[in-house]
């Protein structure tokens, strides 16, 4: 192991152990809401196994790469995908990651997460009011393209800024402001996240912030209940699976107000006297 390469830990049983569970979990959220995992599995392999934040999240992005595939096809066996403007949004999230790691040394990493909590905040509500239509469709105008690629840049600000997944802001955000059904919300977002996981997870393997024998564990896992996810986003009534998606995003806030919280500028001690 060179200095610079990050330590990993050991590939005993209790990592492949863990890793199952990890990607189970993961890939039973990821169909149900449409979003990538990498909220449960970059905690858990902090948690369970050692590893670190950058580890994790390269590790994170290169396992949802398969997941996200399945949960894909999942949804557009029900017809649930719409394929242009997933393509829209991704352009825009390439677009957008890239503004956001450059400007994250030049903004408070504190202010941006007490905005996102904010951001939330008003998403959750959102959910109690607005209610999907199951026969709602993404309609695509000059108009609502541009905008899915303005929605496209924005989430991809955020992941380069908080390393939040795209999943989060996308399918409360196609719901919402494009009055798009539930269904095709979650699996337009999957398949958006795709181009830009496989991107990332280049980048990351030549900066050897991937641990690929966990990545692959955790993807395989996690396909194997990313379906059963998928088909019980289609049974559960969109008013259900809206408070359930709310629940979840209140997990994410709640993390994100506790890292605001930890990472607040400590008020100054006392001045040590002169010597």
């Amino acid at each position: 192991m060179t200095a610079a390469e990050t330590p990993r830990p050991a590939h005993d049983t209790r990592f492949y152990l863990a890793c199952v569970g990890i990607g189970l979990l993961a890939g039973l959220l990821s169909g149900l809401f449409g979003v990538g995992g990498g909220t449960v599995i970059v905690p858990f392999l902090v948690l369970l196994l050692g590893f670190d934040q950058r580890l994790a999240a390269g590790t994170s992005l290169a396992a949802i790469v398969p997941t996200a595939a399945v949960g894909v096809i999942s949804y557009a066996v029900h017809g649930s995908v719409a394929w242009i403007p997933a393509l829209l949004l991704a352009g825009g999230a390439v677009v957008g990651a890239q503004i956001g790691t450059w400007l994250l040394p030049r903004l408070s990493l504190t202010v941006l997460r007490w905005s996102f909590v904010g951001f939330l905040v008003a998403v959750i509500v959102s959910l109690f009011v607005v209610i999907p239509s199951r026969d709602a469709e993404l309609v695509l105008t000059w108009f609502s393209g541009a905008a899915l690629v303005v929605l496209g840049v924005v989430t991809g600000i955020l992941s380069g800024l908080i390393g939040v997944g795209g999943g989060i802001i996308v399918v409360p955000a196609l719901m919402v402001l494009f009055g798009t059904s539930d269904l095709v919300a979650k699996g337009t977002s999957l398949l958006m996240m795709i181009p830009t996981a496989v991107s990332g997870t280049f980048g990351n393997v030549r900066r050897r912030n991937v641990d690929l024998v966990a990545a692959a564990v955790v993807g395989v896992s996690a396909c194997t209940t990313t379906a059963l996810g998928a088909w019980a986003a289609t049974v559960i009534d969109p008013f259900v699976g809206n408070m359930l998606f709310a629940a979840y995003l209140v997990v994410i806030a709640v993390q994100m107000a506790l890292r605001a919280w930890r990472g607040r500028p400590r008020p100054a001690g006392p001045a040590e006297p002169a010597r």
